[in-house]
């Protein structure tokens, strides 16, 4: 132990520099070989001396960096030249590797100032966007023309609406900020965003069962809607159907209870069993109706299904925020002039609609709304929720896919039932 206190730190230092850039070096070399590339300035031994004259350079002056900016100045005028070179001979103006090579003469001031995780996060990063230059460009091809301006709307409204929206009350005696309610659509949009993704660049030709899952994050209603009137169609097998329908519903609780847990800890640890359980046990039905049917239906070539629709339209937008402002005010006088009876109504009432603006209210209503109260309405807003997808089901699919999700919802309804005794 005490040898290695006597080490020199300068010592370990240059190793670290070293043993840095010669790695860097050894991926250029193998990168480079892989492009059979005939013009370069150089791979494993020209980065462990730029590192190398790197260190040298600024051990002289740590204070005022002055031999160290020197020469980065001539590093920066030899690469100059050198993709110059490059450019002339290979008709080829990537710039990579003379960023790298910098990064590399940058590596002795980071070791001396910055923390170690940093420093290997930096080399990290070099190593793996130099390797994934080909996965790169087919993951840039999946976007379409649209893609960045979803994405700055979603920064727009979570990292710059968000902390500038007010806190005070709108309307005296209702539980309702400006931020309570742009928080309710940013964490909404958040989750349909991330499924929205999920579907389109990690599992863009997903089956009806990964659908379900996918969908059931974005909205289990409109996933049930959408699969079940294709199922008149050979190409939508009923059972295959049912199962993608039934593990959206599966989701659906697990979304509930991450949005219960982001907005009120105490309540989403009560909500937990509940909503676990009812989506176990979903899950559970839908995981044997797909294996019940695989062999047989997949013979009639199950269909992978087109993306959901883009999360963060102005018009979803929109309609969310009218039913947020709907069900706060609308719960806020019912629970005032009806208690808990008018607030239990309502709950099995709202069913019929998107059910997340109604939840969203409840979950920040600390003060206005008893838990227990809050529990018993989530899951009575699933009950009604789900009666209305098995309703969507049999209306709008096929014949033969009736019994699965009558069966299905059916099960999970009374089970809801049955807790709600229990609670």
């Amino acid at each position: 132990m005490n040898f290695i206190d006597d080490i020199p730190q300068d010592l370990v230092n240059f190793l670290l520099t070293t043993l840095f850039a010669l790695l860097i070096g050894l991926e250029q070399r193998r990168h480079h070989e892989q492009e059979k590339l005939r013009y370069l300035f150089g791979t494993d031994r020209t980065f462990a001396l730029i590192g190398v004259v790197g260190f040298v350079l600024y051990i002289f002056d740590k204070e005022h960096l002055l031999f160290f900016g020197i020469g980065g100045l001539v590093l920066a005028v030899f690469l100059g030249i050198a993709y110059a070179g490059k450019s002339w001979k290979e008709g080829r103006f990537g710039m990579t590797s003379m960023l790298i090579a910098l990064i590399t003469y940058c590596l002795p001031p980071l070791i001396y100032t910055q923390p170690p995780w940093l420093v290997l996060l930096i080399l990290i990063t070099v190593l793996v966007l130099t390797e994934i230059k080909e996965g790169l460009i087919a993951f840039s091809e999946k976007f379409d023309k649209n893609e960045f301006t979803t994405l700055a709307k979603f920064i727009a409204i979570a990292g710059v609406i968000l902390p500038l929206t007010p806190q005070e009350q709108v309307i005296p005696g209702l539980d309702l900020t400006p931020y309570k309610f742009w928080l309710a659509v940013v964490a909404v949009s958040a989750i349909s965003y991330a499924s929205y993704l999920l579907k389109k660049f990690v599992f863009p030709e997903a089956g009806l069962f990964l659908t379900g899952v996918l969908g059931g994050l974005y909205s289990s209603t409109a996933t049930t809607f959408s699969l079940a009137g294709k199922t008149k169609s050979a190409a939508y097998p009923p059972g295959l159907t049912a199962a993608a329908i039934l593990i959206a519903t599966a989701m659906m609780y697990l979304r509930i209870l991450a949005l219960a847990f982001l907005f009120n800890t105490s309540l989403g640890k009560k909500l937990f069993l509940p909503l676990l359980v009812l989506s176990l046990v979903t899950a559970a039905v839908a995981i044997f109706y797909y294996f019940q049917n695989r062999d047989r239906e997949a013979r009639q070539g199950e269909p992978t299904t087109e993306s959901q629709p883009n999360p963060l339209e102005f018009r979803t937008a929109l309609l969310f925020a009218f039913l947020f402002v709907f069900f706060a005010a609308l719960t806020h006088y019912v629970l005032r002039f009806y208690g808990s009876s008018g607030l239990s109504l309502l709950s099995f009432v709202v069913g019929v609609t998107d059910i997340d603006p109604f939840l969203l209210n409840l979950f920040q209503g600390k003060q206005a709304f008893a838990e227990h109260l809050v529990v018993m309405a989530t899951i009575q807003a699933t009950i009604s929720n789900n009666f209305l997808k098995a309703v969507y089901g049999v209306t709008l699919g096929a014949p033969a896919m009736r019994r699965y999700l009558w069966v299905g919802f059916g099960g999970v309804i009374v089970i809801s039932f049955g807790i709600l005794l229990l609670a």
